[in-house]
C-alpha cells in the first residue's frame, strides 16, 4: 500500500474522489485466499459516513477470503468516453480504496446499511424496504470497508 499515483497530473483531490465513490453505481472488491489467489467480484455498494457497505450471502468464496484476510482493495470507475484525441485514449474517473473489510454484526447498523442500499438502487420501492430488510436480516451478511487509503484519478477533456 501507499503507492503514490504515478501520473500526478491526473490525481483527483479528496473531495472529488469522495464524490465519485458516492456517485458510482457499482464497484469491484478484491480479496485473496489462503493460497494467495486473488479474487475480484463486482458489488452493489453504498458509501456512507466515510465507510463502504455491501451486502452478501453468509457463505461463499468472498466470505472465505474475508475470513482468511480482511485486507481488501475496492475500486470504482465513473463514466468513460473512448475518444481519438491526437491518439487513442479514454476519458475516465476512478477511485481505489485500500482497507479492512469486517462484518457488521450490530442489527441497527446492518439495517441502516441495507436501507441506504435500498434507497440507492430502488428509491421508488422504499415502502417495501423495511419489511423486506426485517425478514432477511438474520440471513443477510453486511460488510463494511474501513478505508485506510483512498486515491482518485481522472483524465478529462481539457
Amino acid at each position: 500500500m501507499n503507492h503514490p499515483i504515478r501520473r500526478k497530473d491526473r490525481s483527483l483531490d479528496t473531495e472529488a474522489t469522495l464524490k465519485l465513490l458516492e456517485a458510482c453505481e457499482y464497484g469491484t472488491l478484491c480479496t485473496v485466499d489462503a493460497q494467495g489467489q486473488p479474487y475480484c467480484m463486482p458489488l452493489s455498494y453504498i458509501f456512507m459516513d466515510g465507510v463502504i457497505y455491501f451486502h452478501s450471502a453468509m457463505q461463499g468464496h468472498k466470505i472465505d477470503n474475508l475470513k482468511y484476510s480482511p485486507k481488501t482493495c475496492f475500486s470504482v470507475v465513473g463514466p468513460t468516453q473512448p475518444i481519438y484525441d491526437n491518439g487513442f485514449t479514454t476519458y475516465y474517473s476512478s477511485a481505489v480504496v485500500f482497507g479492512e473489510t469486517l462484518e457488521v454484526t450490530d442489527p441497527d447498523q446492518k439495517t441502516a446499511a441495507l436501507r441506504a442500499l435500498s434507497q440507492k438502487y430502488l428509491p421508488g420501492d422504499m415502502d417495501k424496504a423495511d419489511g423486506d430488510i426485517a425478514r432477511s436480516l438474520k440471513r443477510t451478511a453486511v460488510y463494511a470497508i474501513k478505508p485506510e487509503q483512498i486515491t482518485g484519478k481522472a483524465k478529462q477533456k481539457k
